[in-house]
């Protein structure tokens, strides 16, 4: 979503490296920048003036002229004033004393209310709450239907009385949802209510009644962050409509500029609650301020990718895998498991751009081809347990048997062998406490070297090494090789989002 805005950041803050004192000039000079590249991510004007004003004073006071690196500061002051816009601190949904909590949902038509519901419901029950869906929806074409099929997917039930396709009137439906929610002892109720492709007074009448129906504990605005600056009147209209106590922004995994999520919450005072980035039902995260601004920066959300790695390992099968690779015991068989582990916490592509610097290699995750892990489990599978648990049983003769029985081919086996020699060695220095020699990504093909279609260097070329007596250039030379690029060849993107925090 804001990749050209990260883009334009990143190139502008290039400027200041080089500077080891900044004058006021080259502070106007980077704001000029900075506020060209928020205008063209079509953040709100208003939002823009404020933010470039307070970024200013702050630059040119003490705190810029007495730093060390005065350059570093200045994206420091940018960071922390990007997640004062995005709302300050996260705010977590508000529970009621007294079951039911209640949580309506307003939007326009097309904003995704109806999958955003499912998605709320699904992480509410992983946090152990009870939810039921209602649907409130009558007025849009097999909306009922399509909560139904969406409750059925999460295992969540649907409360839905009426056929809708404008049939059966929605405050009702809202109001008797409460009455069931009690007897069924149902710990939140989602209401999802109709939209318009604009506002109207219609909507709103009917989004106010609705509201005084079931009297909410939440009333989340839901935002189709592509649509741009009218996003900021969208959601004026309906905090003045309606009373709005907090945001949740959807298809963020878009590629529109985004400048509504940097604008609602600023525009309208009501924290950002939540962020949809993607189709799945697990695609759904609480919104938290400071790891935004870091992505947008290019500066990673090391803390949201911790996150999804707790809720996804088990920590016993961790520490059972860590002996093995400190012992050398670690085979296909485990690696095979891996893969599965990390298939559970969803994209990879969109975990490996959480890391810091993932924005100087977009292209190549742009073009890494996630089913890679699906044709590299398809090798695996096809060996027998002997040779997964020891690879250097496969000869020839079984090499071509396991490219057939994959329907790969044999160049495919491998590269996969040799890469996952690779990554063992490494991962057993890892283990012991050592710094790996192994700057690319094992694995990650089209990213440095993958196991299957990744160009895996042949054991004589890894052995030729550097010919420099220099100690310091041989190191250089052989990392250069190790990354794939010529020795003396610079590396573009290479060290931490602007030296902050290597």
């Amino acid at each position: 979503m804001f990749g050209n805005l990260s883009d334009r950041l990143i190139e502008t803050f290039k400027n200041l490296r080089s500077k080891g004192k900044l004058s006021p000039a080259d502070i106007d000079a980077t704001l000029r920048e900075i506020r060209r590249a928020l205008l063209e991510a079509d953040v709100a004007l208003e939002v823009v003036k404020n933010f470039t004003t307070a970024v200013r004073e702050r630059a040119l006071g003490d705190e810029v002229s007495k730093a060390l690196n005065p350059a570093q500061q200045v994206v420091q002051i940018v960071n922390e004033e990007l997640v004062k816009i995005l709302g300050g601190e996260q705010r977590k949904l508000s529970f009621a004393k007294t079951a039911p909590t209640v949580i309506m949902l307003a939007g326009l038509q097309g904003s995704g209310k109806t999958t955003l519901a499912g998605k709320l419901a699904k992480w509410l029950k992983d946090q152990g709450q009870t939810p039921i869906l209602v649907a409130a929806d009558l007025q849009r074409p097999n909306a009922v239907n399509q909560l139904q099929v969406v409750g059925e997917r999460i295992g969540v039930p649907v409360f839905a009385p009426e056929p809708g396709n404008g049939v059966g009137n929605p405050v009702s439906v809202a109001k008797d949802s409460i009455k069931h929610a009690k007897q069924k002892m149902f710990s939140v109720v989602i209401v999802d209510t109709a939209g318009r492709l604009g506002i109207d007074e219609e909507l709103m009448t009917q989004a106010k009644d609705i509201s005084k129906a079931v009297d909410p504990d939440e009333v989340l605005f839901v935002i189709d962050s592509m649509i741009g600056q009218d996003a900021v009147n969208v959601a004026k209209a309906f905090d003045d409509g309606v009373g709005i106590t907090g945001v949740v922004l959807t298809k963020l995994d878009g590629d529109a500029r985004g400048g509504a999520a940097l604008s609602v919450a600023s525009v309208t005072g009501k924290p950002i609650l939540f962020a949809s980035n993607g189709e799945g039902m697990d695609a759904f995260e609480p919104f938290y301020p400071d790891r935004m601004a870091s992505r947008i920066l290019d500066m990673g959300d090391v803390l949201t990718l911790i996150e999804q790695t707790q809720k996804n390992f088990d920590e016993s099968e961790a520490r059972a895998m860590a002996e093995k690779l400190a012992k050398d015991t670690f085979t296909l068989e485990d690696f095979l498991d891996q893969m599965q582990q990390l298939k559970k916490m969803g994209s990879l592509k969109s975990m490996l751009a959480m890391m810091p610097g993932a924005g100087q290699m977009r292209n190549q995750l742009e073009n890494f081809d996630e089913r890679e892990i699906v044709r590299t489990e398809a090798i695996i599978r096809s060996m027998t347990p002997a040779e997964r648990r020891q690879p250097k049983l496969l000869n020839g003769s079984r090499r071509s048997r396991i490219a057939k029985g994959s329907g790969m081919t044999v160049t495919d086996v491998n590269s996969l062998v040799n890469r996952f020699e690779q990554a063992a060695k490494m991962m057993k220095t890892v283990a012991k406490g050592g710094v790996p020699q192994m700057p690319g990504m094992p694995g990650m093909p089209g990213m440095g070297g993958g196991f299957v279609g990744g160009k895996a260097k042949s054991k004589g070329k890894d052995k030729k090494g550097s010919k420099s007596g220099n100690p310091a250039k041989r190191a250089a030379e052989e990392a250069a090789r190790a990354l794939g690029q010529k020795p003396g060849e610079a590396s573009s993107g290479s060290g931490s989002a602007f030296g902050l925090g290597k």
